[in-house]
């Protein structure tokens, strides 16, 4: 693999040169599920499914059966499908003890002649700390490139919908790039395993190649050698990361403090590394406008209802509005004067994860980060940056902030987020009972 360290400058960063018609922007989660399907249909090479997770549900169904009639129809396609190892094997938080997703995996498979694999990617002895969170599907020579995973909300099957971001790439180079790092770090590795075959070893049993796992994880990087050092168009470097101090959470800030003019960030939980919070901060300082897209509490995916059964982990949304009101009292001045914007997304009872960072008209981040500090610490991430100096893609970035911004509202100033007191009852007590014994901030750091 080809170090990228000592760290680059954003300008010095290996990329693959696009097309300005090879990048699409798709704008609903519907439109993703569609041509994610269509693609595979009419693959004929390889496709590669990195997700968090491929859910025992209809849509989980559909794109497991597309693809086995992809298998069925060619059998010398290259068909492999990745997923977090832990986040299969269990049932949904608060369902009680579950198999998971990984005995569907193997009830398909034994009733398939020529099954499609599904490999368990372990990238922590538990899944608290650390899971899968590579994005991105290889179609043949394309990527589709989301931080959704694979299941009806996701992929918007019945009625409800997470919104993401969803953008395809046609660029054998990216494509291949991308695959390789899957053949040569994960899949080569003892530590993964098929889950849908019988007999798939415990965790516990694997806990030595696990941690060794993590150590190769951490000194891995996408093979760069045949992108170039340099581009007067529109080009694409693809990064990952895992564990603190790694080249994508350095991308990340060197991404914000080049800005000159704007930066707009989105992220489903407010909860910014301090970091990230470090340059934010610089960025207002310098003068620079900043405007930051966050989910609204109730379209947060944790958000429990009022009148539904509470869960401990239905407190997260309210810790991240906690964050929110912190955030925009303390720049009070910025957010009168307009420097600074802070949008909540709510679309009725739909949810919101969207991720990404534009920087002026000239860089553009698509990732599945949540921009937390468990992105930056704990979980095998990555991003693709377009660099974009003749403002290629600017028609298409007005049109997805547009699609964006129909279901936001902006906020003010601080007193128009609800305090602790406005709270539902247990949710009140549960945090009280948190920030007294300080274990919030722990929360913040592995949630």
């Amino acid at each position: 693999m080809v170090h990228l360290f000592p760290r680059p400058t954003l300008e010095q960063l290996p990329r693959f040169p696009l097309t300005e018609g090879s990048v699409s922007t798709l704008l609903n989660a519907a439109d993703f599920r569609t041509r994610l399907l269509s693609a595979i249909a009419s693959a004929n090479k390889r496709i590669y499914l990195t997700a968090l997770y491929l859910q025992d549900d209809e849509a989980g169904h559909e794109i497991l059966d597309a693809l086995q009639a992809a298998k069925d129809r060619c059998p010398e396609l290259d068909i492999k499908v990745l997923v977090d190892w832990h986040r299969a094997q269990r049932g949904l938080i608060g369902a009680g003890k579950q198999e998971g997703n990984a005995a569907w995996y193997r009830a398909h498979t034994k009733a398939s002649k020529d099954p499609v694999p599904v490999y368990g990617i372990p990238v922590q002895t538990r899944e608290l700390f650390g899971v899968l969170h590579l994005k991105g599907f290889i179609i043949d020579d394309s990527v589709l490139y989301s931080g959704a995973s694979l299941n009806n909300v996701y992929l918007h099957k019945l009625e409800k919908y997470r919104h993401d971001r969803y953008h395809l790439i046609h660029s054998a180079s990216l494509a291949d790039c991308m695959a390789q790092y899957l053949h040569q770090t994960l899949l080569s590795s003892p530590a993964v395993h098929r889950l849908d075959l019988d007999g798939c070893p415990a965790t516990r049993n694997l806990r030595r190649e696990i941690r060794e796992f993590r150590k190769q994880l951490a000194l891995s990087h996408y093979d760069l050698s045949c992108a170039e050092r340099s581009s007067t168009g529109l080009a694409v470097t693809p990064l990952m990361g895992i564990g603190r101090g790694n080249a994508l959470n350095y991308c990340v800030l060197d991404l914000l403090a080049s800005a000159q003019d704007k930066v707009i960030i989105c992220t489903p939980y407010f909860n910014f590394p301090k970091a990230v919070s470090r340059e934010i901060n610089r960025l207002i300082h310098r003068g620079v406008k900043v405007e930051i897209i966050v989910g609204d509490k109730t379209a947060n995916d944790f958000f429990i209802p009022p009148n539904e059964s509470f869960k401990a982990i239905g407190a997260l949304p309210y810790l991240y509005e906690v964050n929110l009101r912190r955030f925009a009292k303390k720049h009070w001045r910025a957010l009168q004067s307009q420097q600074l914007k802070l949008h909540l997304w709510k679309d009725e009872d739909n949810s919101y994860h969207l991720k990404g960072i534009w920087v002026d008209e000239r860089y553009h981040m698509i990732t599945g980060n949540n921009l937390n500090p468990r992105a930056f610490g704990l979980d095998l991430e990555n991003a693709l940056l377009f660099h974009d100096p003749l403002a290629q893609l600017v028609g298409q970035k007005q049109q997805e902030l547009h699609n964006i911004m129909q279901h936001t509202r902006s906020i003010q100033q601080h007193r128009e987020l609800e305090t602790l007191r406005q709270y539902p009852e247990n949710v009140r007590k549960l945090l009280t009972r948190l920030s007294r014994v300080r274990i919030d901030r722990l929360l913040y750091r592995i949630l």
